[in-house]
């Protein structure tokens, strides 16, 4: 499993979310996003400073009760020319707010699982600028670069949410859709080495479970980091050409099936 040093990780918060400002600018504020089409730019670039600022603030004020968390929400510019700086400032705030002191620090952490807190939002936040960003790129069909490390790790952080303790109380049918009698994928990334490319995913009946290996299973998927990411975000279909990198190999209605079964609750 590959894991980013946190000074990274805050670098490419910022450095995603610079991306996302200019390919928003470049779109437009009406224009729709493809990958969500409910969305506009307004609303997407709304939804990522308004997340950031928010998340700053449980981190900043180390809140660990649920029921203590903000409840005033950052408010858009009215004007479009200011938005890059707000996002900038919003996307620096919470770098700042992830700072080393922070990191083991008593903080909130919604999916219930290992991680601290400001970990577990670190990721999270790194997965909305990155996710976000691609979907603000092709709004404004520009390319979308993600280093293959970035990728992988987010790959690991949305299997840690899908199989988290909390997943059922989030997303009820969705934890019960990913169960199984014992169904197996592999997704193994062509551009990261060893099992910190590989993820093995189970079908169990009691829920879904993941651990960096590379085993046979009834499904397949290759392809670079990159791709898998995108298509297990669901911004590329699996089988209508969209990621002509990816290589399926056994069932493949078992990954789509996954893949239908499981929305992200951050992007």
């Amino acid at each position: 499993m590959t894991e980013l040093r946190a000074e990274h990780v805050r670098r490419a918060i910022v450095e995603h979310t610079r991306r996302l400002a200019e390919s928003a600018a470049v779109a437009g504020p009406d224009a729709i996003v493809p990958t969500t089409p409910e969305w506009t730019i307004t609303g997407l670039v709304e939804h990522v400073g308004q997340t950031q600022n928010w998340v700053t603030e449980i981190i900043e004020r180390r809140i660990t009760d649920p029921t203590q968390l903000p409840t005033e929400i950052a408010v858009l510019p009215a004007d479009p020319r200011k938005w890059q700086v707000w996002l900038s400032e919003s996307a620096q705030r919470v770098a700042r707010a992830c700072s080393d002191d922070a990191l083991d620090a008593p903080v909130f952490n919604p999916a219930g699982d290992e991680r601290p807190g400001t970990r577990f939002w670190m990721s999270s936040m790194l997965n909305e600028a990155v996710v976000h960003g691609f979907d603000a790129a092709s709004a404004a069909d520009r390319p979308a670069d993600i280093d293959a490390d970035v990728a992988a790790a987010l790959i690991s952080n949305h299997l840690a949410m899908l199989t988290s303790p909390t997943w059922e109380m989030q997303r009820p049918k969705s934890a019960h859709a990913i169960r199984g009698t014992g169904q197996t994928m592999l997704w193994l990334a062509t551009d990261i080495t060893g099992d910190a490319g590989a993820w093995f995913v189970e079908r169990r009946p009691d829920g879904a479970a993941w651990q960096p290996a590379t085993k046979q299973a009834d499904v397949t998927v290759t392809g670079p980091a990159r791709s898998l990411l995108l298509t297990l975000t669901r911004r590329l279909a699996l089988t209508d050409g969209d990621a002509t990198d990816i290589k399926v190999d056994g069932d493949i209605d078992l990954a789509q099936h996954w893949l239908d079964n499981t929305a992200h609750v951050s992007g």
